[in-house]
């Protein structure tokens, strides 16, 4: 077979021969999503330039700095958030990322916002994962007003939308969840209600859903005040090893924080497999508790959609692009039978 031309690889791109040869050449003025055309019909052609048109195309993409604020490194959640957002950057056709991720160990309101002010200073975009305090609204709006982009992941930072938010409908989970234990617990029975802490407003909104439900369809339970765990697994164990004291305790709902601490104080327990647990999260610990029967029922984010999601609308708020910068996912409903 002969080997194919610029012609040919026009014809199977539906490009004219000046286009491609623009993109052979390495020319800026040709868009990201003409390269990939010529890219994909290289591929599919043979054509021997495929090699220069890959370097021409990573010559030409933009480079930015993206910088992201999780929380606490020791935790499974936070470590898997950080690897997929590592792939997700990798993955990004639009711009050569330098990705940086910074965790949080301290939460106190300063420290957050001083640490996202630093990693600002050297970004083209930031993501923060945060408790809404004064403090930290005051350096995200200082921030902005620098003209870096700022990104809430996780947990929303405003009711009014201003930083874009790429996590689930948090409503929509407590709602969930209180249908589940509404279908799954004694009626008559008491519930624990557990937050890591209410200044996080995926918490909240978790919190109050959950409560709109039981309001809404007067569901035989009774709910017990919500009790905080300020995002330790050690103050949620001691907490549900309190309520199982009570004979009447039928289920524990893990609003946000200390879900490992409730798995630890239900397998100590006699009553394992009775009392209903519901929290957050597919990870090793959660999955390991699904199967034991620790636990009833996890609602899972869908990591890699929603990694690429916050990274493909940072790029295109850094590159001052048009659309819909945030991105609200449906979640996952894990049990023991769908593992």
């Amino acid at each position: 077979m002969k080997r194919p031309t610029i012609r040919d690889l026009a014809e199977a791109a539906g490009l004219s021969v000046a286009t491609v040869n623009r993109v052979l050449a390495g020319a800026a003025n040709v868009r990201q999503p003409t390269r990939e055309r010529v890219e994909d019909a290289a591929v599919r052609i043979g054509f021997y330039g495929l090699g220069a048109i890959r370097s021409r195309m990573a010559a030409a993409r933009p480079k930015l700095r993206l910088g992201i604020l999780l929380l606490q490194p020791h935790r499974a959640f936070y470590q898997s958030l950080a690897h997929h957002l590592r792939e997700a950057a990798a993955r990004s056709t639009d711009a050569e990322i330098d990705l940086r991720i910074d965790f949080l160990e301290d939460l106190s309101p300063q420290t957050t916002a001083d640490r996202a002010r630093t990693l600002a200073s050297t970004s083209d975009a930031i993501a923060v994962t945060s408790a809404v305090h004064p403090d930290v609204t005051r350096a995200l709006e200082e921030i902005r007003a620098a003209g870096t982009p700022v990104f809430a992941f996780i947990t929303p930072l405003t009711a009014s939308g201003e930083v874009p938010y790429v996590g689930l409908d948090n409503w929509k989970v407590g709602r969930t969840c209180a249908w589940a234990i509404d279908r799954l617990c004694r009626p008559g029975g008491r519930v624990a209600v557990l937050m890591g802490n209410p200044r996080f407003r995926s918490q909240e909104a978790n919190e109050a859903g959950f409560r709109s439900y039981f309001r809404e369809h007067g569901a035989p339970v009774r709910l017990m005040e919500p009790q905080l765990t300020f995002e330790s697994a050690a103050v949620a164990q001691e907490i549900v090893e309190a309520a199982l004291a009570d004979p009447g305790l039928t289920g524990v709902y893990v609003a946000g924080g200390g879900v490992t601490g409730a798995i630890a104080a239900i397998r100590q327990h006699p009553r394992q497999g009775e009392v209903v647990l519901i929290g957050y999260q597919l990870m090793d610990a959660t999955r390991a508790a699904l199967l034991d029967r620790a636990m009833t029922l996890v609602i899972a984010s869908p990591l890699e959609r929603l990694c690429a999601a916050l990274i493909d609308g940072m790029v295109r708020a850094a590159l001052g692009q048009g659309g819909p910068l945030g991105a609200i996912l449906p979640f996952e409903i894990v049990t023991r039978e769908n593992l």
